[in-house]
């Protein structure tokens, strides 16, 4: 009977230890979920709003970091480019403008689940929508309509990846894919 209880014993030991060492990755200090990175744009609107350090303590309040970050005056053929998915749309030019008419903070963002929480924390692009909707959303706070919608979130990984690329890194031929996010 002795020997029964000691066997039973050593199999939970040994089952539980391998179950914990199974599943560490699960409990890990990250929550076993990789870390994203994001772009993040805070659009001219928002920088002559002075509503740039109430979004980043939005940003940071949320739980992301800002690994990187730069004041970028884009010109017309920058701003063409990054939004080249969108040239055939009548709000094209319009967009292109509006981008041009002063200073963007660009950052990379990151955390776990970091681009949808993002976008998330941004709310509807359409900010009149966004007050109805989202009321605490960055986009309730300083956007003004779907154009001048105060900030830009990237809208998949691939976009993300492309998006930082474009700001952060050399660029190498065109910017042109897709995403829906204005």
């Amino acid at each position: 009977m002795t020997i029964r209880l000691i066997l039973l014993r050593s199999r939970f030991c040994f089952c539980f230890f391998f179950v914990a060492v199974a599943f560490s990755g699960v409990f890990a200090s990250n929550g076993g979920m990789k870390m994203e990175k994001t772009l993040a744009m805070i659009k001219p609107d928002g920088l002559r709003g002075n509503y740039t350090e109430r979004i980043k303590g939005a940003i940071v309040e949320s739980g992301f970091r800002i690994l990187e970050e730069r004041i970028v005056e884009l010109d017309e053929d920058r701003a063409s480019r990054f939004y080249a998915e969108h040239s055939s749309r009548s709000f094209f030019p319009n967009l292109v403008k509006y981008m041009t008419s002063g200073p963007v903070c660009i950052m990379v963002l990151e955390k776990q689940n970091a681009i949808a929480d993002w976008r998330a924390l941004i709310g509807p692009t359409d900010s009149v929508k966004a007050k109805a909707t989202h009321p605490n959303s960055i986009r309730a706070m300083c956007g003004l309509d779907s154009e001048k919608n105060c900030v830009h979130g990237s809208d998949s990984l691939l976009s993300a990846q492309r998006e930082i690329s474009f700001f952060f890194e050399e660029e190498t031929g065109e910017m042109v894919g897709n995403h829906d996010e204005l």
